[in-house]
């Protein structure tokens, strides 16, 4: 059984829900799923002119009973061939790390992610071999369309 929520985390969710749907923004949404505030669905389009352009990923938000205090865990849950996401769907991100500020929110922070799809960190890899492909984009796309064809059409 989960703690109740907090009513202060639970208007700042609600708020940045209003806020997210009212900046109708391209290529990411987030709303909770089903009836708790604290656990999100969020999706992440690949944005123009980067290799994830035309690909579509799922994204599983999950909120501490301290948020905004404590950055949230976020994971893909649609697999996602990057360099800094492992195969489990954790991201290294810095925002969602030592550098998470209260000021941030989802909608920073799937602007930071839908970024980060097209300007990865290969110096802080979590998956070699997407780091190693990286600086040569049109391999790096084929091989990345293969693995979302295999992997994320399932």
């Amino acid at each position: 059984m989960s703690a109740p929520l907090d009513a202060a985390v639970a208007k700042r969710l609600q708020s940045e829900l209003m806020s997210l749907m009212m900046a109708n923004l391209k290529g990411i949404s987030a709303f909770p799923h089903s009836d708790n505030m604290l656990n999100w669905v969020g999706t992440l389009d690949g944005a123009p002119g980067t290799a994830y352009e035309g690909l579509s990923y799922k994204l599983a938000l999950s909120f501490p009973s301290n948020y905004p205090f404590k950055a949230p865990t976020i994971t893909f849950v649609t697999p996602c061939w990057h360099p800094n996401v492992d195969d489990k769907g954790n991201i290294c991100l810095d925002i969602l790390k030592e550098q998470w500020s209260a000021v941030y929110n989802v909608q920073t922070i799937l602007l930071s992610l839908q970024t980060l799809l097209g300007d990865a960190n290969p110096e802080s890899p979590l998956n070699g071999a997407a780091a190693q492909l990286w600086s040569n984009q049109a391999e790096y796309r084929r091989v990345l369309l293969k693995h979302y064809k295999e992997h994320a059409q399932q």
